[in-house]
């Protein structure tokens, strides 16, 4: 009897397929592009600061700096609101109040980031230049990560907060819906037990949807780390290791736009600039398996 053939399964498996080969294809192509400089490079090309396009001298320490501050100090500010607010969502606000809420937060995934660039640019660094900085300099400037020395209206903090509204909205969504997920007999029972409302979203539906809210952390730690324009328009492009949240820096991926246009038909910078792509791939790898580590431990742990 002839085998019938598996249509729908067929089809899907062609398109996941090739979705998969695209992806190999991506990072093959920048693997090869970045070879020559990653080969006479070696690990110099991580610890060196030297970027020299006469002398063929390629080091990204300062840019790696600049980028994992940047991702730090949005995620100090963007975790906060976006848990509590995905708490609020999931728990405490009424049905008319969370389809009003849900969208407007969503919406603010479809502003270009360009556009978020301008906002900055235009109206908060006046903000900032005019009030923030002024009193954090005033309150807390004896600390060295606050004081302020420079007249510019760019910076560290100005970025990773406009960074940290584009990044919200995927840990709200993400955070709310893993909430969404724990089951009602968790509550219930806790609630039985003589918890309030409080102690039982703290130590129970927090923990339970643990996993999930820290994937949306990793997703918008990613999309920090990966974000260009908004970057390139905000955060000075000084080549510095900032010595406050108020200085310049220069971030890998704006290094990447700003010289990519100049260099991209000469082989050894072209080679130079899609090692840093390479370097910013292998960063949001390690932060996949650093979320997949952390995931297993919190579930051997709540299972213990």
């Amino acid at each position: 009897m002839k085998k019938r053939i598996d249509l729908p399964k067929g089809v899907f498996f062609g398109i996941a397929g090739t979705t998969a080969f695209l992806v190999f294809v991506i990072i093959g192509f920048f693997f090869y592009t970045a070879a020559p400089v990653l080969k006479t490079s070696g690990i110099g090309f991580i610890t060196s600061s030297i970027w020299n396009y006469d002398t063929n001298q390629y080091g990204i320490l300062i840019y790696l700096i600049d980028t994992i501050l940047l991702t730090a100090l949005t995620l100090v500010i963007a975790v906060p609101f976006g848990i509590l607010t995905a708490i609020y969502l999931a728990e405490w606000a009424p049905a008319s109040i969370e389809k009003i809420l849900r969208p407007l937060v969503e919406l603010l995934v479809g502003i270009p980031s360009v556009v978020y660039g301008f906002f900055g640019l235009l109206i908060l660094s006046n903000f900032f230049m005019v009030y923030l900085i002024p009193f954090v300099d005033q309150v807390l400037g004896f600390i060295p990560i606050f004081h302020y020395v420079k007249n510019i209206r760019v910076g560290l903090f100005l970025t990773a907060t406009i960074l940290a509204v584009m990044v919200i909205p995927t840990i709200v969504a993400l955070s709310q819906d893993a909430m969404r997920g724990v089951p009602d007999e968790y509550r219930e029972a806790s609630t039985a037990l003589g918890a309030t409302r409080w102690e039982t979203i703290r130590n129970v539906v927090i923990p339970a949807a643990f996993p999930g809210i820290v994937t949306a952390v990793v997703l918008a730690m990613m999309r920090a780390i990966g974000e260009t324009m908004a970057v390139v328009m905000l955060m000075g492009n000084m080549a510095v290791i900032p010595s406050s949240i108020f200085d310049e820096g220069y971030p890998m991926t704006a290094k990447i736009l700003n010289d990519i246009y100049y260099y991209v038909s000469f082989p050894e910078p072209r080679a130079a600039l899609f090692g840093i792509a390479v370097v910013i791939f292998l960063l949001e790898i390690l932060a996949v398996a650093g979320v997949r580590l952390i995931c297993s431990w919190a579930q051997k742990r709540s299972g213990s």
